[in-house]
């Protein structure tokens, strides 16, 4: 059999999959969706090829010959976007690490480049396969040459392989007519000119009858249609420039031999260290365990007699630096320890032994100077340890460093930040591990102490770059003292009535019986109301309702649809009320009760690290999404009630955003009408719309505050015609009279974008960081999304952050004044207590004096406190 060699159109392949495929960042925010998509399709083709040498060709900036020939070549071509641009250095690295040939030379193309070694490699008596996006590459196509072209069907991509009798079949010429049919028809990707007029059928009809362009040119007054004729007449000699110009050249300067470019060992460490350091996880399991880089990780020792457990403890209180992590799949199935050389495992077996290294954990963390972990919170709600600033938390400090990410496991910060290539969970596990199942030791061994050996060496890298980033006193003032007030949120959770609940439940049940008999009434038939293609087929095809977006799978019946049927078609407010019953009845009469302890007290589980912008998040249940506009849905907050002789305190910042803006953009007329405490929506209403303030209308108000409450999201035209339902001219100019009321806060949305443009990111008043990818995106719909992000961020980021540093104070001065009171709940610019009625008053007064005294701006903080026997009292 002849040996083959697979050649391969880099810059083509890596614009295919950049297009076909969603951007992807790393951690360090590369983009690596071209590198990947390349990567597959290499692999996929080499299983099928089996070449034994391998060459990748790249264009150089450079200009080649054919633009000295031809200014115009490729002039119409836009430029490359940047997010692309930036993966070619990055692919050669790739290939560069797997001993893969790059073949580029100044002066010409990389089809001239594959031409040459394609047809060296053929007088060599080898095979050569071609893999390209780039039909005309289909020229060198030879019993000897076949040319792969991949290509998209139905979102999978598939490659047709062209042999000479394929680009027969396909076209109805010969492989080497191809160069004659793009001097006919041009090139208008290549800005090829070709003769006027002549479209691919018209050249193909000419080659078909007459071979070649000078046989064509020789039978000139026998061309058909005229239009053509006169074209080869009188144009014949850009005919030949394009022939020229489309011609692939394949005795190119070629300085590297075959031998260079046999396949070796593509799966190298340093392979694989680029493939971690990128995020291609999928792509690690073609790597056998002997190409994976050997690093110096201790192996974690297993010590399962606890008689052995109290010297491990009294050698570790005497460490300078510590990794731990409680490992508690299921309660606490056992302790992982890292310190000097050591890496340790200690397994539990009963709640006694639990408690042991629980107890023995605290005293460690007591002694040792610094202490290193993931998942602090979570470890707090068992530890109870008092805040002494001896604990980094790596998960949070990875958060602050790249708040886009969905998860921060142990594997990814010591990829990212410390250099090092740890084993994932799902990698030790086999898979995930179903939440409440214990794995068995030697595996949780290994997963618990890589998670406290990261750790320990996050002690010594991620707080020197939470320093160069400006969030070091972010993370050490805020995100890990606000991890032990959650934790102590969480601990004592909030009690509810599970009879209300009942009770409620049976009025939702009753009033969901009542929208759907009036829904049947009205369509006429009874039908799945919860079906959305059945809905859509009742109110768009059997009701002819207007304004039916049909889809794939049927009608669309979003609520943004069905708001504005409701104006003049019931059903569709039927069927509003009846979505928003049956919400609340799944989400929270029927399952808050199971989320409920044995005392009746539902522990929420609050979450630092999942938004961009530093808010908090609630889960399992969430507790910050309980309705407070529609009626119904405030009930539910009744059921919410502090404990026996205690009331509710609930303390609520006023605007905080729009006052954040305010401060931040300096603009006089806002901060001035802030410190007068005067009715801003009304202001803004007389000044927008051009009336007295003793004549604006509750409407014209409410328009105000939607403006007002859109300008920090960046609100468009369109959506804010949208909200008002007025017309888009008109929103447009209440923006712009908006603008022109408050201008600073025009010029400071203006430069913050700019600023975002610039530095890929936006900042906080307290240094908070938040990546905005979108703006240097090609697609224009991602940058407009940015440049919202990049207006928004710095206020709601602002605002996220002061009510963290609200708890903060809060929780101090509380535990300063030896009160009972105790924070519950956050729900993003409200905070619950639960106090004893005796201290009501006091609480109150320091629940306000603390939240308004937790941000300097130049604007004051406004803060409205209301206590309750339950939280609908108190909100």
């Amino acid at each position: 059999m002849k040996e083959k060699i697979l050649l391969i159109d880099g810059h083509s392949i890596l614009n295919r999959t950049f297009y076909g495929l969603p951007d992807l960042t790393n951690a360090a925010g590369e983009h690596t969706n071209a590198v990947y998509g390349f990567l597959t399709i290499l692999f996929k083709v080499m299983e099928d090829v089996a070449p034994d040498y391998m060459a990748v060709a790249f264009d150089l900036s450079a200009p080649t010959f054919r633009h000295k020939l031809f200014d115009a070549y490729k002039g119409t071509r836009k430029p490359m976007p940047e997010e692309l641009r930036s993966q070619v250095p990055l692919m050669k690295q790739v290939l560069s690490a797997m001993g893969i040939v790059s073949l580029s030379k100044e002066g010409y193309e990389a089809d001239d480049m594959l031409g040459t070694a394609a047809a060296a490699a053929e007088k060599a008596g080898m095979e050569a396969v071609i893999l390209s996006g780039d039909r005309d590459l289909l020229q060198l196509v030879t019993d000897n040459i076949t040319v792969r072209l991949p290509r998209t069907r139905q979102g999978r991509t598939t490659v047709d392989i062209f042999t000479p009798e394929t680009v027969r079949s396909t076209y109805g010429l010969n492989p080497d007519q191809i160069v004659d049919l793009k001097a006919l028809m041009g090139d208008s990707s290549d800005n090829i000119p070709g003769l006027p007029g002549v479209g691919e059928k018209t050249a193909t009809a000419i080659l078909t009858a007459y071979g070649t362009l000078e046989n064509a040119r020789a039978h000139l007054e026998e061309i058909k249609p005229k239009k053509a004729r006169e074209a080869m007449a009188e144009h014949y000699d850009l005919a030949l420039l394009s022939r020229t110009l489309a011609r692939i050249n394949t005795e190119a300067p070629l300085d590297i031999p075959f031998s260079d470019m046999k396949i070796g060992k593509l799966f190298t460490p340093e392979a694989y260290d680029l493939f971690v350091r990128l995020e291609f996880k999928n792509l690690l399991a073609r790597f056998d365990e002997g190409d994976k880089p050997v690093k110096a990780l201790p192996e974690p020792e297993i010590v399962a007699d606890p008689a052995l457990w109290n010297g491990i403890f009294e050698e570790a209180e005497k460490a300078e630096k510590l990794g731990f992590f409680l490992y508690m799949p299921a309660g606490i199935a056992g302790l992982a320890l890292g310190f000097g050389e050591k890496l340790l495992y200690l397994p539990c077996g009963d709640k006694e032994e639990a408690d042991t290294l629980a107890a023995g954990l605290r005293r460690v963390l007591a002694a040792v100077p610094a202490c290193g972990t993931l998942r602090f919170k979570e470890q707090e709600n068992v530890l109870q340890i008092a805040d002494e600033g001896r604990i980094t938390d790596a998960v949070l400090a990875a958060y602050l460093l790249d708040p886009l990410r969905s998860g921060y496991g142990y594997d990814y910060i010591a990829s990212a930040y410390l250099d090092t290539v740890l084993p994932s969970e799902e990698e030790i596990f086999g898979g995930k591990v179903k939440p409440g199942t214990v794995p068995e030791m030697e595996k949780a061994a290994k997963a618990a102490a890589y998670t406290a050996y990261t750790g320990l060496l996050a002690l010594d890298k991620l707080p020197g770059l939470l320093k160069e980033k400006g969030m070091d006193r972010l993370f050490s003032e805020v995100e890990m003292p606000l991890a032990y007030v959650l934790s102590e949120m969480e601990t004592a959770g909030i009690l509810i009535r599970k009879e209300e609940l009942t009770r409620l439940s049976e009025t939702l049940q009753a009033s969901l019986a009542e929208e759907e008999k009036t829904i049947y009434d009205l369509a006429g038939e009874e039908f799945n109301i919860q079906s959305p293609k059945q809905l859509g087929t009742i109110l768009f095809e059997k009701l002819g309702l207007p304004g039916g977006k049909k889809t794939k799978t049927g009608y669309s019946t979003a609520a943004d649809i069905l708001e504005k049927l409701a104006e003049y078609a019931p059903i569709a407010d039927h069927i509003l009320r009846y979505r928003q019953y049956a919400k609340l009845k799944s989400t929270y009469t029927d399952a808050l009760a199971g989320y409920a302890d044995e005392e009746g007290r539902i522990h929420t589980h609050f979450q630092q690290t999942v938004t961009a912008t530093g808010r908090l998040s609630s889960t399992d249940p969430n507790l910050q999404n309980i309705p407070v506009r529609d009626e119904l849905g405030k009930q539910i907050r009744k059921v919410f009630v502090p404990r026996p002789g205690c009331v509710f305190i609930d303390a609520d910042y006023s605007q905080i955003e729009l006052r954040v803006m305010a401060a931040l953009s300096g603009d006089s007329k806002l901060i001035e009408a802030y410190r007068q405490a005067r009715d801003i929506h009304a202001i803004t209403a007389s000044q927008v719309f051009g009336v007295p303030l003793e004549e604006v209308t509750p409407q014209l108000r409410r328009n105000a505050k939607a403006v007002n409450f859109g300008i920090i999201y960046g609100i468009s035209s369109f959506g804010l015609s949208q909200g008002l339902s007025i017309t888009r001219k008109e929103a447009a100019e209440y923006i712009k009279q908006y603008f022109l009321t408050y201008p600073d806060i025009k010029k400071y949305l203006d430069d913050t974008v700019a600023r975002a443009k610039k530095e890929g990111y936006t900042t906080t008043v307290y240094g908070r960081i938040r990546p905005v990818p979108e703006l240097s995106s090609s697609n224009f719909m991602q940058r407009s999304f940015g440049e919202r992000v990049a207006m928004n961020s710095p206020i709601q980021g602002t605002a996220a952050d002061i009510i963290k540093i609200a708890m903060l104070r809060v929780n101090r001065r509380l535990k300063e004044e030896n009160l009972k009171a105790r924070l519950l709940l956050q729900v993003h610019d409200e905070l619950l207590l639960e106090a004893p009625k005796e201290e009501a008053e006091a609480a109150s007064k320091l629940l306000k004096e603390e939240m308004e005294a937790a941000a300097d701006l130049s604007v004051p903080m406004e803060v409205e406190v209301l206590t309750g026997s339950n939280w609908y009292e108190a909100h």
